[in-house]
């Protein structure tokens, strides 16, 4: 009974079912074994892959450093005259993956440890401070929002601007366009305000400093760092180089100067060798603004290298009236302004008083818990803004 059962349970292995299904069955087990085996295949290429650039890898460290240098002159295809970090000028060969038109005169180079061999060109170096002056977001004043100076916008435009976005009117009448523009004036009658205006409304490359950044404490870093500036400027053409504060090292040369003084002379020397030198300057135009015209060097004032000496006024009645409206334009004002007042009372201050006036009538409003601001508000504002500059010039001419 036993042995009848067991014959029963087991398939009979002639049956066409059963060879089919068994058929199916080893398909899918082949299926399964050709996408192990493709898996592995691929984890085994990559592991191939990152043992061959651990090779590369481990071959690079162990190769010898190499020496920096810098080409003096070409003496035909395959060899240059080269100024060595490590001594003297050398005469070199040229590595065959060198493209010999790639090779000029100042161009940085890789020199092989033993034989000085030429083997790679380096990119050109730039001090950092001077790549991180190039404004890459723009600002948002535009000349609309600059009241009462109609006639020194329209210079600006004249000079920075039309030459950059139409050059072939100067190739027609047969002149050159004028170089640079320095504007200058009292503290707050808007100089920087300008500036910042033309970077909003050029599509030029902006780029912006101050005069204190050249002085450096070693001597020719300052140099250095004039000459680096404007070569990054005529790489980046068409730019405008913003020179605030110019009189810190635009002053007046004198013949009793201190290490420090003739160091800040040395700066000065270069900076008027790049307005005007034998460089082409291309579609860089300078912009310098000053509070002390009267201290600067008389070099820097010549034509060729500021060919516009913008004053920028403290403004009168009219345009502060302008001044005042484009500061409350956006402020939550209620009742009636009398501006007219409000100008007269402002007489002899600068746009830079009256925008602190307006931000002032605010923070009155701001104290007695209002949502808005009023005329009396402005009129307090008024009497605290100009009892403080008052103060603050009794002080400084020894009154007090």
């Amino acid at each position: 009974m036993l042995k009848l059962s067991k014959e029963r349970s087991e398939p009979d292995q002639t049956d066409p079912a059963y060879l089919i299904s068994y058929a199916h069955h080893l398909e899918r087990q082949a299926r399964q074994l050709e996408t192990e085996k493709q898996m592995v295949e691929s984890e085994r290429l990559r592991l191939q892959r990152e043992v061959n650039n651990l090779k590369v890898e481990l071959e690079r460290l162990r190769s010898p450093p190499l020496f920096m240098g810098t080409i003096v002159e070409l003496l035909d295809n395959k060899t240059a005259v080269v100024r060595s970090t490590t001594g003297p000028n050398l005469v070199v060969s040229i590595s065959r993956q060198i493209d010999i038109n790639d090779l000029k005169p100042d161009t940085r180079v890789a020199l092989n440890q033993r034989t000085f061999a030429i083997v790679n060109i380096l990119p050109t170096l730039q001090d950092p401070i001077v790549q991180k002056m190039e404004l890459i977001e723009k600002p948002k004043e535009k000349y609309a929002d600059i009241g009462g100076l109609d006639a020194q916008i329209q210079e600006i435009k004249e000079t920075v601007e039309l030459p950059l976005l139409k050059p072939e009117l100067f190739e027609k009448i047969g002149i050159d366009p004028p170089k640079g523009i320095l504007l200058h004036g009292a503290p707050g009658t808007g100089k920087t305000l300008l500036a910042k205006a033309v970077a909003h409304e050029t599509e030029a490359a902006f780029i912006r400093l101050i005069g204190s950044e050249l002085v450096q404490k070693f001597i020719g870093d300052g140099a250095r760092l004039v000459r680096e500036l404007f070569e990054f400027a005529r790489e980046h053409a068409p730019s405008i180089l913003f020179i605030d504060e110019l009189d810190a090292i635009g002053s007046r040369r004198i013949d009793l100067a201190t290490s420090g003084d003739r160091e800040v002379q040395r700066t000065l020397m270069q900076l008027l060798s790049e307005l005007d030198g034998f460089n082409i300057r291309g579609d860089v135009k300078v912009i310098a603004a000053t509070n002390r015209i009267d201290i600067l060097d008389q070099a820097l004032l010549r034509p060729g290298r500021f060919d516009r000496l913008i004053e920028i006024p403290i403004p009168n009645a009219e345009s502060r009236m302008k001044i005042f409206k484009i500061h409350t334009s956006g402020m939550n004002l209620k009742g009636d302004i009398d501006l007219d007042y409000l100008v007269q009372m402002t007489e002899g201050t600068s746009g830079a008083d009256v925008k602190n006036i307006c931000t002032e009538a605010g923070m009155f409003a701001i104290r007695a818990e209002k949502d808005h601001v009023v005329n009396d508000d402005f009129v307090d504002s008024i009497k605290k803004i100009i009892g403080e500059k008052e103060t603050s010039a009794r002080t400084t001419t020894g009154f007090i």
